[in-house]
């Protein structure tokens, strides 16, 4: 059991140490359940959205790390996706030291056998993600950072390059609980025109991943929970990779839209998402060069 001074105004090492441990653990067991239980063909009740609903087995990890972390840090309270998303308004839950975690981060997917899900989970305090973990259990992967230690991939240390080319990139992005966001199209021909693809992989935690991992060069997130994100946010500032708001300020836990760019590319990218989604919207950006490539590549779901 890890105790908590009464008011916490600096994490100590030694209890980010102990908070990342813990947390590597539960990711790893999560990994085992998800990739044993992939497929099974659970479907949304009548009342929830196929954009956002519940499975026995995200309710069934959610309890599990409840009750590890009630235990290892009593301390510190636990908010998820399956037990307190109704309670909830979309954005951040709190500003103290708490956990986020969301136990099945593309519920569809993992229902339906396909292989694009993680288990996301975070220790957050006034400033941001402090730990975080992402487990990709299809790749057997653990992805995990804390503050100021940098990013890691099964105990691998992970750093971006400085500067990548954007051209012949990928960008994810993700549906809202109601479905595309107002100007995704619009975003999805500006990343066209600059011989981008986009993709959307129907998990938001995998979607940051890939820039923390340096597969693509942006993620756009335009709605989602805090626990959508937080495990992913850790990553993507520890790996180097830029967290900006919808303003385009930097901001380590964006609550009302998002972008995550690796260095050099969050320019661009945010101006494709402010001018897809401003009141004056442009139809279009100017056109490439001609007998230059374009590309647009779409394979959907949504977050959850």
């Amino acid at each position: 059991m890890t105790r908590l001074p009464s008011q916490v105004t600096r994490l100590d090492s030694a209890l980010i140490s102990r908070a990342y441990e813990v947390a590597d653990r539960l990711a790893g067991e999560a990994s085992d359940v998800l990739t044993a239980t992939a497929g099974r063909g659970a479907r949304p009740a009548p009342t929830e959205s196929p954009f956002d609903w519940v499975t026995d087995i995200g309710r069934t990890l959610e309890r599990h790390t409840r009750r590890v972390l009630s235990t290892e840090f009593p301390e510190v309270p636990v908010y998820g996706e399956e037990f307190d998303s109704g309670t909830w308004h979309e954005g951040r839950p709190g500003t103290g030291l708490r956990w986020s975690v969301d136990p099945v981060n593309g519920t569809a997917n993992h229902a339906a056998g396909i292989p694009l899900c993680t288990y996301s989970l975070a220790l957050l305090d006034e400033h941001g993600p402090v730990v975080g973990v992402v487990a990709d259990p299809f790749r057997q992967q653990v992805y995990g950072a804390a503050r100021g230690r940098g990013m890691r991939v099964n105990d691998t240390p992970v750093r971006l390059a400085e500067a990548p080319e954007t051209r012949a990139g990928i960008v994810c992005t993700e549906l809202t609980k109601s479905g595309p966001w107002p100007g995704m199209d619009q975003f999805i021909s500006n990343a066209a025109r600059a011989h981008v693809g986009v993709r959307l992989l129907g998990s938001p935690g995998l979607a940051i991943a890939q820039v923390a991992l340096g597969h693509a060069v942006a993620a756009v997130l335009d709605s989602y929970q805090e626990w959508d994100v937080a495990g992913a946010l850790a990553l993507a500032a520890e790996s180097g990779a830029v967290v900006l708001n919808r303003s385009g300020e930097p901001e380590p836990l964006p609550s009302d839209g998002l972008l995550v760019a690796a260095p050099g590319a969050a320019e661009s990218v945010h101006e494709w998402w402010r001018s897809a989604s401003g009141p004056q919207a442009p139809t279009s950006i100017p056109e490439p060069p001609i007998g230059s490539a374009q590309s647009t590549d779409i394979g959907g779901s949504s977050g959850n």
